[in-house]
């Protein structure tokens, strides 16, 4: 088995729930590299303000879903608070 590396975000890291997910498609990787590290930055942000497991859950497996469609950023989300803050 290779181990291969996958981009992280600008801001946060990739969680081992979304890593995982991530892992299981070598095409859901590949536009996962294929997105600038905000974008990036913005599915994981996505995924990790949730505090609902099962919406966390949700996010993860629509952010697979939405990746393998082209979509580059989540849908209907303001975006990362965390990089609004850093200014």
């Amino acid at each position: 088995m290779q181990t291969q590396k996958i981009s992280q975000g600008a801001v946060h890291t990739i969680p081992e729930d979304l890593l995982g997910a991530l892992k299981k498609d070598e095409s859901v990787i590949e536009r996962w590299e294929d997105l600038t590290p905000l974008a990036r930055n913005e599915w994981i942000c996505w995924v990790v303000t949730n505090k609902r497991p099962e919406t966390r859950s949700n996010h993860i497996q629509r952010t697979v879903t939405a990746l393998l469609a082209g979509k580059r950023r989540p849908c209907c989300w303001s975006g990362c608070p965390h990089r609004k803050s850093a200014k």
